[in-house]
């Protein structure tokens, strides 16, 4: 890595998720040294474990260095020249619908802005959608249809200030990691502040919950109806606002009286009355709420009915447009605000305009004079590759994501793609499962090489900047697409050379022909210099005339973008999730994010200390229902829907529901055999906003037997082509991995030995009769590689083994103990990792605790730094803390 040596910090935003958090990287003297921004307005100095992280991910393993045709290299000319022809080919053949763009949240805002109006603007068809219609695209339409516009009204702040936080659908110690520390130092800081969480599953959220609703799944719509309801009975409603700034009113409070008493809310949603009753009482006294919402609520079939009736509760009480107050939705990715900014959504013109009102599009058609402007909405995600699967799209652009794991039905997804004769992806790693189906590929600047702008969830615009020379031939997004724009005959439409200028371009339509009409407002920044752009600091829009220095909160004068001016309450009438659960298909699979690990690992995976939390795929499980269906702990699990099937091992947790299971949505073929979640996933959405429900898959659950389990621990990576699951993880001096097979090799050793292929020294222990088998490898004294095979998951823990990769060499009690996997004293097998800022272990947690008598969080931290790093582990301390 040849890395550009500036001499002075630069200041950036972590490419995670929609927390947008500052990030310094100062060089050194081999790479860069990364710290959290202490001056940054999202995260003022705190960094999460995988942001923390960031700078052991700027190798360049596995990136995508130059253009690909067909399996071969190419030029930039001749790949991007055979984009152009092929797109116009089938423009001519077939019209622009026949063609799709599928971006993603990780892009700029640059980015985005120039691949929707190359599609939208001049090619003419509205088929663009994002990665972010999986994750925020409810919210987007229940903001719009309250609000009249796609407008957040609140700031990370009010949820400081606030004397009731209610978390929905949302883990956010481990989805938002930032915020939930500020949230947990607020609440430290003003013991009254009260915190409530509404999640099927126990999370560890949790920790900081005054109370925790464990609804059943998809019954949020009962809930917040029932508290509406609850709110008129005790005359709690705030009538003056009503009236004043609020239509809309009396037909969401009839469709809430329906809701029925306390006892029916409770009934309803499987949870006690007691729990329902307190909260609702806590809603009622508090005034200063802010309502925070997540994936829970918006990956539903009918989550804009949910987020509506969330924010019902917030105009009816008057609870918006003043500190800590308001209904505020988390994104999921970096960009995902931004790319609602320019229109990335399917249903969206560019500054949030839209195809609903003509005369948006004929405001954007002039702005960009582009007569060929789309007419209507394109295909959202889910559409859009069934009508790939369908024949009517015969050529796809698939920009910086991975739909083949992450996109429900994801069997279905990939078949779409292998059959489809143009699959064009722009990435910046080469090997993915939506790679492996490309006829073209183009080498796309990753993060630290690319140079715009990302806006977060509270509607801050913050610059990435660069501080890396590109890749190999690697280039920004905006010059691919600007570069196939041109040889498609709209050079003089597409004629950046800079970023700057993208971002003028972008503001000024922001502004033009506005009128105080739109909330998305930057006209600010139409002149901005490009010496300026590269200096801008954090912001939050509007920034126009009006609001030069951005604007902190909306709906302060309790004026909206409806045609009235007045908000919106919406009758509301719940609904259960659209498949239920029977006798074929018992449990109710639920997805989500693990702490330390990102979408589907294409980043996070480069980093050893994230991949010791959890290193496989895996199933949590209630202990009643693995007992039921005789499931071990540490076993692995077949799971099934009526549209695919997945392999994970069994976590028993007394954390789930009964009849609930979570998977994470991480692992994909390039890091785990058979364990794509989404593959199980049907592609049921909700009929407004197209987002998926991916917390509500019916499944069941049967015991994985294998002829044979295992797992290998090398110094090197290995390939393993014949078994039935196998997961693998980089754990920096070693590589691990957990595997099945369907069949006994004729003798394990030399299955090992032509895995290993390598001459050495082995120490080796077969049992026929049970069926294990031993294996250790050694050059030198030093340790190469273990095997440890068994007819079944019982087999010794790894943590000793993998930390003997360490040493050099071997010493000889080491040595002699490496086939029992037990050290000889204790004390020096550290156990599964918890702390991964700092590779601490349970069994060192737990044995500090019981040596030195600890009895708080903070000790723990001063004897073993567990903890002091992003904080992301402080809620399982506390368990380790409490069952000691």
């Amino acid at each position: 890595m040849n890395a550009i040596r500036p001499s002075t910090q630069i200041h950036t935003t972590c490419p995670y998720c929609g927390v947008g958090c500052g990030v310094i990287m100062t060089p050194v003297a081999k790479g860069y040294q990364l710290k959290a921004d202490d001056q940054h307005p999202a995260n003022f100095g705190k960094l999460c474990s995988k942001g923390a992280a960031l700078a052991d991910t700027l190798d360049n393993d596995d990136r995508l260095l130059y253009p690909i045709i067909n399996g071969e290299r190419a030029t930039w000319d001749a790949a991007l020249s055979k984009v152009a022809r092929t797109f116009q080919r089938i423009i001519a053949e077939h019209g622009p619908d026949a063609v799709a763009f599928y971006v993603s949240g990780q892009l700029l805002t640059e980015d985005y802005y120039v691949a929707n109006k190359l599609m939208k603007g001049f090619i003419g068809s509205g088929n663009i959608d994002t990665n972010s219609r999986l994750c925020m695209s409810t919210a987007v339409a229940a903001h719009q249809r309250a609000f009249g516009a796609d407008a957040v009204p609140v700031s990370y702040e009010d949820m400081e200030t606030a004397d009731l936080v209610v978390l929905a659908g949302s883990n956010y110690a481990w989805a938002h990691p930032v915020l939930y520390q500020r949230l947990a130092a607020a609440k430290k800081m003003r013991p009254g502040l009260r915190v409530v969480v509404i999640d099927p599953r126990r999370t560890a959220t949790c920790d900081i919950a005054d109370l925790h609703l464990a609804i059943l799944p998809g019954s949020d719509g009962f809930l917040f109806n029932g508290l509406l309801n609850y709110l008129r009975r005790e005359d709690a409603l705030n009538l003056p606002y009503i009236e004043a700034h609020v239509e809309g009113f009396s037909a969401a409070l009839h469709a809430a009286r329906l809701a029925g008493s306390i006892p029916e809310v409770a009934l309803n949603c499987g949870v006690p009355e007691s729990s329902v009753s307190e909260f609702f009482r806590l809603f009622l006294r508090t005034e200063r709420t802010v309502s925070i919402f997540s994936q829970g609520i918006n990956q539903s079939s009918s989550g804009v009915d949910k987020a509506n009736a969330l924010i019902n509760l917030h105009l009816a009480t008057g609870r918006i447009g003043k500190p800590g107050m308001g209904p505020f939705s988390i994104t999921g990715q970096p960009n995902a605000m931004g790319g609602r900014e320019v229109g990335g959504l399917a249903n969206q013109l560019a500054a949030h305009m839209n195809f609903t009102d003509p005369g948006h599009i004929d405001t954007v058609s002039r702005f960009w004079n582009a007569p060929r402007i789309a007419q209507k909405p394109g295909l959202k995600a889910v559409e859009m590759f069934q009508a790939l699967a369908g024949g009517k799209i015969k050529a796809i652009w698939i920009m910086g994501t991975n739909p083949a794991v992450s996109l429900p039905d994801a069997d279905q997804v990939r078949r779409a793609l292998q059959s489809c004769a143009c699959v064009v992806v722009s990435d910046c790693v080469r090997h993915t499962d939506t790679t492996a189906c490309a006829n073209i590929l183009l080498p796309a600047m990753g993060w630290g090489e690319k140079r715009g702008t990302v806006t977060n969830s509270e509607r801050r615009i913050s610059r990435q900047r660069a501080f890396l020379p590109p890749a190999g031939e690697a280039q920004p997004d905006w010059w691919i697409i600007s570069q196939v724009a041109q040889r498609m005959g709209w050079a003089a439409d597409f004629p950046y050379t800079r970023v700057a200028q993208i971002f003028r371009e972008h503001a000024s339509l922001s502004g033009f022909e506005n009128h105080a009409q739109r909330t998305f407002d930057i006209s600010a920044f139409t002149d901005l210099s490009d010496d300026d752009y590269d200096a801008l600091q954090p912001i939050q829009w509007p920034v126009n005339a009006a609001h030069p220095q951005g604007t902190p909160r909306l709906f302060t004068d309790g004026q909206f973008f409806t045609p009235s001016g007045k908000a919106r309450m919406l009758a509301i009438t719940p609904r259960r999730p659209a498949q239920a659960t029977d006798a074929e298909f018992p449990f109710v699979l639920n997805t989500g994010r693990i702490r330390d690990q990102w979408h589907t690992m294409t980043r996070t995976s480069k980093v050893p200390r994230l991949n010791t939390h959890y290193w496989e795929p895996f199933v949590e499980i209630h202990a009643a229902d693995a007992c039921a269906k005789q499931l071990e702990d540490g076993s692995l699990a077949q799971l099934n829907s009526r549209h695919g099937s997945m392999l994970a091992r069994v976590r028993i947790s007394e954390d789930q529901r009964h009849g609930s299971l979570f998977v994470p949505i991480h692992w994909s073929d390039v890091f785990a055999q058979a364990a794509r979640v989404d593959a199980l996933v049907a592609p049921i959405t909700d009929p407004i906003s197209g987002q998926p429900e991916s917390k509500h898959t019916p499944v069941c659950i049967t015991a994985f037997h294998p002829a044979w389990q295992g797992f290998v621990l090398s110094r090197t990576p290995l390939h393993f082509d014949d078994t039935r699951y196998c997961a693998a993880a980089c754990c920096g001096a070693y590589w691990r991995y957990e595997l099945a097979g369907g069949h006994h090799p004729a003798l394990w050793s030399d299955w090992a030995h032509d895995i290993l292929n390598l001459s050495a020294d082995w120490l080796e222990y077969r049992d026929d009769a049970t069926g294990r088998y031993r294996a250790a490898c050694l050059v030198d004294g030093q340790l190469q590689a273990v095997f440890f095979l068994a007819a079944d998951h019982h087999l010794p823990a790894r943590e000793w083994l993998a930390n003997l990769f360490k040493s050099e060499p071997l010493t000889t009690s080491e040595r002699a103990h490496l086939l029992s996997a037990r050290p000889a004293r204790d004390g020096a097998d550290p156990g599964r990792m918890i702390c991964a800022c700092h590779s601490v272990g349970e069994k060192t947690i737990l044995n500090t605790i019981r040596q030195n008598k600890l009895t708080s969080i903070e000790a723990i931290g001063l004897s073993t730094q567990a903890g002091t790093g992003c904080g992301s582990c402080l809620p399982e301390l506390r368990h380790i803390l409490e069952r000691t």
